[in-house]
């Protein structure tokens, strides 16, 4: 049976990104191990931040990307919501690549409950193992 469109297949590579105004935490994965890995905080803004994020891809060679998108503890969207949603639509604009949102409610506070140096990077990783569990 195929698998649906945009679900991404054995020994590929996924991007994960930890959006944020002034710094965006960036993981990478395989859908073979489902594991991730923290790479780096891009700390930059508008187009000095695609720059970033477009020698990473170039580096890691993505089958597809994966944004984590934040609500309330309720689950109810606020500014920083469309804020993640527009920088995921950005993403799939200039790079063409399927990108898929994931609720990033907890993981940042995950990740500096677990002592991360990085919490933005570690928080991507976070969301990318999240992404792999719900996608089994």
């Amino acid at each position: 049976m195929p698998e649906p469109a945009g679900t991404p297949q054995p020994l590929q590579t996924l991007l994960a990104f930890d959006f944020g105004l002034k710094r965006t935490g960036v993981a990478a994965g395989n859908t073979l191990t489902r594991s991730a890995q923290p790479l780096r905080t891009v700390a930059a803004e508008g187009d000095a931040r695609f720059d970033a994020i477009a020698r990473l891809i170039a580096e890691w060679q993505p089958a597809a990307l994966v944004v984590g998108v934040p609500f309330h503890p309720d689950g109810a969207p606020h500014d920083n919501t469309r804020r993640a949603q527009r920088f995921a639509r950005q993403l799939h604009g200039r790079f063409r690549l399927p990108v898929h949102e994931v609720d990033e409610r907890w993981s940042t506070t995950e990740a500096l409950a677990d002592g991360a140096r990085d919490a933005d990077a570690a928080a991507a990783a976070i969301l990318l193992e999240q992404y792999f569990r719900e996608h089994e």
